[in-house]
């Protein structure tokens, strides 16, 4: 693989409870909706699960996804192709924390901070309109 190893964590608060924060993480419908930068490659089941593999892209680049444990409030995700590594998401009342690791070419962190950010305004948007 070519690129660089990069490493990031990051931490938000979020105006949501674990539930929903779950929900948005763990069903594909959900993440395909405030997902900014990728789309999949396939039809997935209504809800991510330990074993899964999928693809999504970024522009003309693919990275493949195989879910290695999928919790009531944690996610991990090996990551081959456009990325080498790993990406962890950790959850609970009003807060989310993701741990991307990985060799690449991509832009990693910067591409994390867009995706928590877009996370943070579907989670608010969705707690707005269930009001």
């Amino acid at each position: 693989m070519l690129g660089i190893f990069q490493q990031s964590k990051l931490r938000i608060e979020v105006e949501a409870g674990e539930a929903a924060i779950a929900d948005s993480l763990s069903r594909p419908a959900q993440l395909q909706e405030w997902l900014l930068l990728g789309r999949f490659d396939t039809e997935l089941p209504q809800e991510i699960h330990p074993g899964l593999t999928f693809t999504t892209w970024v522009g003309p680049v693919a990275i493949q996804h195989q879910v290695e444990v999928a919790q009531s409030n944690c996610l991990r995700l090996l990551l081959s192709g456009g990325i080498d590594g790993f990406h962890e998401w950790y959850w609970g009342e009003g807060w989310v924390q993701s741990r991307l690791e990985g060799v690449s070419l991509l832009p990693l962190s910067l591409g994390q901070t867009l995706s928590l950010l877009r996370l943070k305004e579907f989670l608010a948007a969705k707690a707005t309109s269930s009001d």
